[in-house]
């Protein structure tokens, strides 16, 4: 109901943020591939808390446990089960939140649809949740790499109204890592957190926008009519928390173009592969892939549960007061970037998986 994605390669996450413990079902992952323990843990310690001081000082060291699905770390293609302990819970901090509906958070949308709900820390809607997510878009970055040597890297653009022009021709992850708020401009990046630090000692939160670069993505994903692979990387990446945009290629500044300055011009290629002069369809064309790099943006909104005071209303629907306590990020972007690769990297490899199955036959 609400907790699986994909076709072939199908995952399903679990769990509350202060509950037990979150973690996620891989179904579909190829037999035979050598996977990278260290490398999911990785993943994982990019998208932890209490990593920097521009982040929630939770600390959690979020050490993840393959339950299932590998022998000597080679997976068997049966379901791949993967769990994360939840240490430093504190569901005292959400007291005022059991009666007082946070603004713009899933408090009271949630307690409309369901009768009930996970107060603490928001549950099924807290950011907690997509550690199953990114523990399963490593094994889906490792699959990609190893099949077609395609590559997802993502980077922070803009904070609030501090925007980055960075080169995706150059961006590296040792880049995008060389900074708190992953952002590969040093200047800029500085700049940024010098924001997003004032904008959280007043209680306040900020937003902005994440881009995500696919080098070397294999040629013919996505299917016609309802599953063009634009449409569910926009479901993707949409279902990550905060998210309230998404554009691939020139996205809605290519409005601005005339039919002729926008389309990509095909060239002469000796090897049978397609080529364009330009990339302004982002790489993808008629929702399939046509090999170029595919480059897409999402928008962040700012974080919901503020210290600020705000007007609100309680269970019963009477007005109130509420200034959140707990531990919050002030910006959610720079956690969020590994979120936005792991995202791309699960559609991909299921794409992937369901063009070999249906066109490798011959």
């Amino acid at each position: 109901m609400g907790s699986s994605f994909g076709h072939l390669f199908r995952i399903s996450t679990f769990g509350e943020s202060h509950g037990g413990g979150v973690g996620v079902i891989v179904d579909g992952c190829p037999p035979r591939l050598s996977l990278d323990l260290e490398a999911i843990q990785a993943e994982l310690d990019r998208r932890k808390p209490g990593q920097s001081k521009i982040t929630t000082p939770r600390k959690e060291d979020d050490r993840v446990e393959v339950l299932s699905g590998l022998l000597d770390g080679v997976t068997l293609g049966t379901p791949i089960a993967m769990v994360v302990r939840n240490k430093d819970q504190r569901p005292q901090d959400y007291r005022e939140m059991e009666v007082a509906f946070r603004p713009s958070h899933a408090d009271a949308t949630y307690q409309a649809k369901y009768g009930i709900q996970a107060r603490s820390g928001g549950g099924r809607a807290s950011a907690r949740e997509t550690i199953g997510r990114v523990a399963a878009g490593a094994i889906a970055k490792q699959l990609l790499a190893r099949a077609a040597g395609t590559e997802v890297i993502a980077w922070v653009r803009r904070i609030h109204d501090i925007e980055a022009a960075v080169d995706p021709a150059t961006v590296s992850l040792e880049a995008v890592e060389s900074t708190i708020v992953r952002c590969p401009d040093p200047a800029v990046a500085a700049r940024m957190i010098e924001r997003i630090e004032a904008i959280g000692r007043e209680g306040d939160s900020c937003g902005g926008v994440i881009e995500c670069l696919v080098r070397r993505p294999p040629v013919g994903l996505g299917m016609p009519v309802f599953d063009k692979l634009e449409a569910d990387l926009a479901k993707a990446l949409m279902s990550l928390p905060a998210t309230k945009g998404f554009e691939v290629g020139s996205g809605f500044g290519g409005t601005l173009l005339r039919g002729s300055e926008h389309n990509d011009a095909f060239l002469p290629s000796e090897d049978g592969r397609l080529r364009t002069a330009t990339n302004n369809s982002g790489g993808i064309q008629g929702g399939i892939s046509n090999g170029e790099e595919i480059r897409l943006r999402v928008a962040f909104k700012p974080t919901a549960t503020i210290r600020k005071e705000q007007q609100t209303i309680d269970a019963s629907g009477a007005a109130t007061t509420l200034a959140a306590k707990g531990r919050h990020d002030p910006c959610v972007l720079p956690r969020a970037v590994p979120m936005v690769e792991a995202m791309v990297a699960l559609v991909l490899a299921d794409h992937l998986l369901r063009h070999q199955g249906q066109c490798s036959l011959w």
